[in-house]
């Protein structure tokens, strides 16, 4: 952006283009209040803006190779606009993303609460062209906040940052950095706000909210947090991210079953239903045990949608793995299942290992799963038929059809003829047709 477009304008616009997990939701609604406070107006994804800022990803080479489409594409649509990249491609390749995009800023996983300043010293010609630092040990949590979710019914709210599990195929621990917990009164003060300004539902997340408080060394650090969050007035619903299967203990289970807020809705881990697979991944528990929690949860909540992430693919996976894992998810029975073909990442262990499985054979086992998959959703969301259920509506999808979830996390669409968004209400299940549950 030149000195001459600089001096005229009184107010700058920017466009944000999110890439990735929950956490970068989270991230890119805290920097959307921060750069607002500090005078910036934020329009919706795509307007021609004079800042665009992609909030990129790296857990795959396609969401790498999306993340530099986006920062090019900026540049096409406004030749004269400042594109800022942050996160974790940023993190994992700046230097690559320096020189193969025309990106005018590069902040990594850190720093993204310095945004607004790194964009205005560019703005009036200071140097400040990059904000990339290592991890180094033991790290403090970054503060970022919420107070309000631009044209959302449900709010993501980051409990916890990092990784250490260092899972044989994922780069994640190298670009999140070690674990960190965010201060409990923190994150009770922040929903405190967030139900103010009307959000019914709350999903707490981070890049590994099974670890919260193990760096500070707390125990049963979670589930307080969540029978404290259950004492907000305003908050209804409290929904959980992605768990490790070793966080579910009988105790745990016991203490969320009790609350009434808590959402019956589990989404465990898995990556794959056979051991030998599991111990190349370094995923630290076994088939056995992931069904044993699955039996807690059920046990407590037996209605409870259990939904996970399955890899095909991976390095030395024997059709005879395979098929244990098809086997494995007919014993478990999951309400949804995100079906992953194994992709290569640079840096980790999993890219070295010999026997890489070839993409028509990754293809063929992701349809075999996804089929399976689905058939297995259907079943379990039949028996919910002629069924009163309780709906946060969250979409008006066309003229009277509304779209909801329910606690359990099945779609549902429902007729009305009064804008019914983000209210809770009572339906009864008449049919299943495709992914949703049809209402009345």
């Amino acid at each position: 952006m030149n000195n001459q477009e600089t001096n005229r304008k009184d107010k700058y616009t920017v466009s944000f283009t999110t890439l990735g997990c929950k956490v970068n939701q989270f991230e890119t609604e805290a920097m959307t209040e921060l750069l607002e406070k500090e005078g910036f107006e934020v329009l919706p994804q795509g307007e021609q803006s004079d800042i665009y800022i992609i909030n990129t990803c790296a857990v795959t080479k396609e969401s790498e190779r999306k993340s530099r489409q986006f920062i090019n594409k900026a540049k096409r649509i406004n030749p004269n606009a400042l594109v800022v990249a942050v996160g974790c491609s940023v993190q994992l390749n700046g230097e690559k993303l320096n020189k193969e995009t025309d990106v005018d800023i590069i902040i990594g996983t850190k720093h993204k609460s310095n945004i607004g300043k790194l964009i205005k010293e560019r703005l009036n010609d200071t140097e400040s062209k990059a904000e990339i630092e290592e991890f180094y040990g033991r790290e403090d949590f970054e503060e970022l906040k919420i107070s309000t979710v631009h044209d959302k019914t449900r709010a993501n709210i980051k409990i916890q940052d990092g990784c250490s599990q260092y899972c044989s195929y994922c780069i994640i621990p190298y670009v999140r950095g070690p674990i960190r917990s965010r201060n409990h009164n923190d994150i009770v003060e922040e929903i405190k706000k967030v139900a103010a300004n009307g959000y019914k539902e709350i999903v707490l997340n981070g890049i590994h909210i099974s670890s919260y408080g193990k760096d500070v060394h707390e125990q049963d650090a979670l589930i307080r947090l969540i029978e404290d969050i259950n004492n907000i007035d305003g908050i209804e619903r409290i929904r959980l991210g992605s768990l490790e299967p070793k966080l579910i203990t009988e105790d745990f289970i016991r203490r969320y079953s009790k609350l009434d807020k808590v959402c019956d809705h589990f989404h465990l881990s898995l990556q794959s239903g056979s051991d030998s697979v599991l111990n190349r991944m370094n995923r630290k528990y076994t088939t056995a045990e992931y069904k044993n929690n699955v039996e807690i949860i059920r046990k407590f909540m037996p209605e409870a949608g259990i939904t996970t992430d399955i890899i095909v693919g991976f390095p030395g996976e024997t059709e005879e793995e395979f098929y244990e894992t098809l086997e494995f998810v007919k014993t478990i029975k999951f309400s949804r299942i995100h079906v992953f073909k194994y992709s290569v990442r640079e840096g980790t262990k999993a890219a070295e290992m010999e026997n890489q499985v070839d993409d028509s054979v990754k293809a063929q086992r992701s349809k075999m799963l996804i089929d399976l998959a689905d058939s297995i959703a259907k079943d379990f969301m039949k028996q919910f038929i002629d069924r009163n259920m309780p709906v946060l509506i969250e979409t008006h999808k066309k003229e009277n059809i509304f779209e909801g979830y329910t606690t359990n996390y099945l779609k549902v669409l429902i007729k009305s003829d009064i804008n019914i968004k983000n209210q809770i209400v009572d339906v009864c299940i008449k049919n299943v047709r495709n992914e949703y549950l049809w209402s009345e």
